[in-house]
Order: structure tokens, then C-alpha cells, then sequence
């Protein structure tokens, strides 16, 4: 006998005030009384959310008549007793213009599950149905979501229409995020495989043709590399259709990762629009597209192959690991390598990026005092709650796990004379651990096993090179490293100004201090992050373009009387002007 479904309704009811309501129909609750609970987190952003804060109102009825319902902690209600079929209803309030939560107004609307929909424990691994229903102002509206649709069953919705969608679980209804609008859209094939590209937001003569070319390329190269015999894609275990869902706005950035889908936000100048040049990529295009790139690895590399930790999810609290340099750092990685391998980008403009993710690493001080590993585990209470003694005190296991990607892959390259790469190691970790994933009992990567996955797939023992640049602190030599195949690397002063040693921000036509680095100039005269520079030996600063026209009358090594506003007091400094640092990365072929 087939289990009895979980039966959601969801419709936006009123847009002008971005509000979603839900009704979950249960047809045999919990005779001691039902619970409900919605995720405290969403998987992909490791930070506790409570998306419960924003359900206004709820109702439960046992038939036609209304039973209690009371709330037992932040994320967890409990009905009164019911025999009968069980009626929940909620109004969710929507209006997080991100990639994890929900939000609706006149133009679309836009939820995770996680968001919004309800889970009823003890019933998660049953077969959920999904209604999404419009409403009188969303006459013109059409879904785009990798949910598949109830085919076969009454109500089905079809393709872009509402009505019922399916889903094996509750895991898996709450992995595919709704879109409904009017946005722009173009499909393309990538080794049989559909995808989709879902532009939502105000983007005049958007140039989507150019944009699924390459997108194509990137999505062909990524499934050859995991599937170099069957060519063929991941998602398809769970979905018809993968769908990149983009919300365009002035300047958004940002991408979350689903089993087959992806919700990215992007700035509308980083998108190209007809008539443009399409033989040159600009810097915010190659953003653009290593977002993507980044998020469709994520397909492979977090949603299938998992850290132990995740496997399964624990939405309830925070689930702790060392390992996101593996999963975050190491897509981190690969996201630009693949726009160099599929063609969508040249050797140089790599080099650059490379570069770049290089300059962000060597910058931060912090890099000297947390490891990857302890970067990792920490993600939930310092990654994510970034202040301004952050750089000074983290490291990102995003920025400095590519770094350390990079380092494996040419330490096994070195030692194996090229016969292996760190590309064996991805292959080993799918066949072993990701391929499967959602076909039979999940298995993730134990905490300690990337040693012996590198030594089995590769010959190389990395066991020293995990201690020191991943456990440890200590720097990667890169410099060695790179010029063993053929690239130089060389650092250079990204200002020949004299240097502060802090971070500036321009608020409001003032030139505040946004991080005062360790031991350098600012922190050593006595000044902090937060204040405001009001002059420098006499002469004003109105903003950070006239700062850099006065410094350039000193050298490095002079002193001078800084005038700082912090809070509403006026302080006065005596400041050593530093030397501008190597600061700034250059990586070329080698002649």
C-alpha cells in the first residue's frame, strides 16, 4: 500500500504586503498530538535563521472544528490531539529580497521550503504534494522550479503552471526553490540534459543567447568531468530540468545551491545586453559566470558528496565540521577552472582570477591565527558574523580552501610527474560517496578521511601538507610551487601612496576607518575602526579621493597629526606613515 501523501497549499494572498499562506493537510497526525517544525537554517548558508520569526499567524482544525495548537520552542509547534484529518494554516511573512529565504511583492514571488513550508515530524519521509495556487493579480504569472510535477495524479500542474508538484520526502520538497513571475528565460541542452536560465528583475535588452552559450559550455564541461563514460547529469535522479534561478537587481551578488537548481542574485551591470562586444568578457560577466560555475558544481560537491556532518542535515541546530575547505574551497576552486576548460574564458583573464583569490588570502592577518579547518567549524558563529576585527581574525575556508586546492593539485602533479591531479581525488570522492547519494543509505566524508582519499586516489601523501596548511596556519608556497609548471608569480604595491594600514569606507561624504589592521600604522598611533577622519595635519578630508590627494605629498615613514572624529568626540593622532605593501598579486606564464 502507498503511503498517504502530505498535502501543502501555497499562495501568495496578498503581494502588496508579501504574504504567503500555507495549509498542510495531514491526513493520520500523531495521536498524542502533532508537532510541526520549520528549518532553523537552510543548507548551503551555515547560520541559524530562525525562519520561523516570520510566520504571523497559525491555525489548526481536526475536521471543520479548530483544535490548540501552542508553540514548544523557537522552531516547533504542537496541535491539540486529533483522530481525524489534520488542517494546518499559516501566513508567512515574505519579504527577504536573498537567495534563502522568501519574498513576494507585485512584480514575482520567490520561497525556499525551508522558508516557508512546515515540517510534520514523524511523517518526513513521506511522499509530499505541493499545490501552488495563484491569486487574482497573478493573472499572467507562470512556476519555474525543478520540483517535478504530480504527473498523472488530478491537479497536476504542467509545465510553468500551478497546481500539484511532487516530492519523495520532506528533503526533498524543501530543495527546490519556487520562482513565479514573468521573468525572462531561455533553455538549453548540455549532453541531453534540460536547463533553464530564469531572470527575474527589470533587465533592458538582456543578451540571453550569449548568456546560455556559455552557460552551456561551463554546464557540458562540468558533467563530462564527473561523468566522463555516461555524460550524464546528477539531478536527473530527482528532476526533468536543471533551473538557474537569477534575481537581477542594482547590485546583488550571491548563490545558493540546490539538488537541481541553483537561486543566484546578480548586479544588472554585470549582465551583458545586446550589442555589445562578445568577444571580450568584462570583470562583472566573469563574475557572473563564475557564480554560476560555482553553484552547478555545488551539484556534485556538497548536494551529493557531503561532509558526514550533513549526511543527513540536522535543520534543527547548527551541524558542526572541519571540512567545508573541501566543499566550499575546493568549488571555489574548480568554479573558475571550469570557465577555463570549457572555453569560456582565456588563460589570462584565469590568471587574474587566480590572482585575485590570492591577493584576498595574503591581505587578511587573520590567515595567520585561524586555519581552514578551525575557519570551517566556525563558520556558524564567526564566518557568518563578520565585524570589523574580522579580517584581522579569520580566515575564509572559501578564498583560502581554493588557495589550498591549488596547492594539492600541484604538489600531486609534482609528485606523480602529472600522471595524477587533484581531478582524481573529485572523482574518487563521487564514485564513492556522491553518485549514489540519494539512491540508497547516505554516506558522507568522515572528518579525518581526506588523507587516505588523496593517498588512495592519487599515491600522494598529504598528510604533512594537511597539518601545515590546513590544520596549521602556515602560508602556502605557492611561488616554488607554480614556477615547478611553468607560471610566475610576483608580488607588486597596489598604491605607491603611503599607507594607513586600515580599510576605508566612504559613508555619507566622510571618510570612516571600516578595518584597522594588527600592528600596522592606524592601529600602532591609537586609531580604530569606526572612526572618522576629519584632517590630516590641518588640511580636511571630505572623502577617501581627497585622503589619497593628501597623502601623496608625504613618504613613507613621516609623521602626521590625524584629526579623527570617534562617535561624536574629536581625537588627534600622531601617525607614522607606513610603506605601501606587496599587496597585490601577478601571475603570468613563465618565458
Amino acid at each position: 500500500m502507498e503511503p498517504t501523501p502530505v498535502l501543502y497549499r501555497a499562495e501568495p494572498t496578498d503581494l502588496a504586503g508579501h504574504r504567503l499562506t500555507v495549509q498542510i493537510q495531514i491526513t493520520s497526525p500523531q495521536t498524542n498530538g502533532q508537532v510541526l517544525s520549520l528549518p532553523a537554517w537552510i543548507p548551503g548558508s551555515y547560520l541559524i535563521r530562525d525562519f520561523s520569526r516570520q510566520i504571523e499567524s497559525i491555525a489548526a482544525f481536526c475536521g471543520e472544528k479548530p483544535v490548540s495548537i501552542h508553540k514548544l520552542d523557537n522552531h516547533r509547534w504542537q496541535c491539540e490531539p486529533c483522530k481525524g484529518p489534520l488542517s494546518v494554516q499559516y501566513q508567512v511573512y515574505a519579504w527577504d529580497l536573498s537567495v534563502r529565504g522568501a519574498h513576494i511583492d507585485q512584480t514575482h514571488a520567490f520561497f525556499n521550503g525551508t522558508s516557508a513550508l512546515l515540517a510534520v515530524e514523524g511523517q518526513t519521509e513521506q511522499p509530499c504534494l505541493l499545490e501552488l495556487v495563484p491569486n487574482q493579480d497573478m493573472e499572467d504569472w507562470q512556476v519555474y522550479t525543478s520540483l517535478p510535477e504530480a504527473t498523472g495524479m488530478p491537479g497536476a500542474a504542467e509545465r510553468y503552471g500551478f497546481g500539484l508538484y511532487r516530492a519523495r520526502n520532506y528533503d526533498e520538497l524543501i530543495d527546490h526553490p519556487i520562482e513565479m513571475g514573468t521573468p525572462q528565460v531561455i533553455s538549453f541542452f548540455a549532453h541531453g540534459a534540460e536547463h533553464e536560465l530564469v531572470f527575474t528583475g527589470v533587465i533592458p535588452n538582456l543578451d540571453l543567447p550569449r548568456i546560455a552559450r556559455d552557460v552551456e559550455k561551463i554546464c557540458t564541461e562540468q558533467i563530462g568531468f564527473f561523468e566522463p563514460e555516461t555524460r550524464r547529469a546528477p539531478f536527473l535522479d530527482s528532476s526533468s530540468r536543471y533551473v538557474f534561478m537569477t534575481m537581477v537587481t542594482d547590485d546583488g551578488y550571491g548563490g545558493l545551491e540546490h539538488r537541481a537548481s541553483t537561486a543566484l542574485m546578480a548586479s544588472r551591470r554585470d549582465l551583458p545586453t545586446q550589442g555589445q562586444d562578445k568577444s571580450i568578457k568584462s570583470a562583472g560577466y566573469q563574475t557572473f559566470l563564475g557564480l554560476v560555475s560555482h553553484e552547478y558544481f555545488h551539484t556534485w560537491n556538497v548536494k551529493r558528496i557531503k561532509p558526514a556532518a550533513f549526511a543527513p542535515y540536522d535543520l534543527s541546530r547548527e551541524n558542526h565540521t572541519r571540512l567545508l575547505w573541501v566543499f566550499e574551497g575546493f568549488t571555489s576552486y574548480y568554479d573558475d577552472l571550469m570557465l577555463l576548460r570549457s572555453g569560456v574564458l582565456s588563460e589570462p583573464d584565469y590568471l587574474k582570477l587566480l590572482a585575485k583569490n590570492i591577493n584576498a588570502v595574503e591581505r587578511g592577518p587573520g590567515r595567520l591565527k585561524q586555519s581552514a579547518a578551525q575557519s570551517s567549524f566556525d563558520a556558524w558563529t564567526r564566518y557568518y558574523k563578520q565585524d570589523e576585527n574580522s579580517p584581522n581574525a579569520l580566515v575564509s575556508y572559501y578564498s583560502k580552501g581554493a588557495l589550498i586546492a591549488l596547492g594539492l593539485d600541484l604538489c600531486i602533479r609534482s609528485h606523480t610527474r602529472q600522471a595524477k591531479g587533484l581531478d582524481d581525488v573529485m572523482l574518487l570522492m563521487w564514485e564513492r560517496y556522491g553518485r549514489d547519494f540519494y539512491q540508497g543509505k547516505p554516506q558522507g566524508i568522515p572528518e579525518d578521511a581526506m588523507s587516505a582519499l588523496i593517498l588512495e586516489a592519487t599515491g600522494y601523501d598529504a598528510t604533512d601538507f594537511i597539518a601545515r596548511y590546513v590544520e596549521g596556519c602556515e602560508d602556502l608556497p605557492l611561488k616554488p610551487w607554480l614556477a615547478e609548471h611553468g607560471l610566475k608569480l610576483e608580488w607588486q604595491a597596489s598604491s605607491k601612496l603611503p599607507s594607513l594600514n586600515a580599510r576605508l569606507r566612504q559613508s555619507a561624504g566622510q571618510c570612516q576607518l571600516a578595518t584597522v589592521f594588527t600592528d600596522g600604522a592606524a592601529h600602532q598611533a591609537g586609531l580604530s575602526a569606526g572612526d572618522t577622519l576629519v584632517a590630516i595635519d590641518g588640511l580636511r578630508v571630505n572623502d577617501t579621493a581627497s585622503l589619497e590627494r593628501l597623502l601623496a605629498a608625504y613618504e613613507p615613514g613621516q609623521t602626521v597629526q590625524v584629526h579623527a572624529f570617534r562617535r561624536d568626540e574629536l581625537h588627534c593622532f600622531t601617525l607614522q606613515l607606513a610603506r605601501p605593501a606587496l599587496d597585490e598579486c601577478v601571475l603570468s606564464r613563465q618565458s
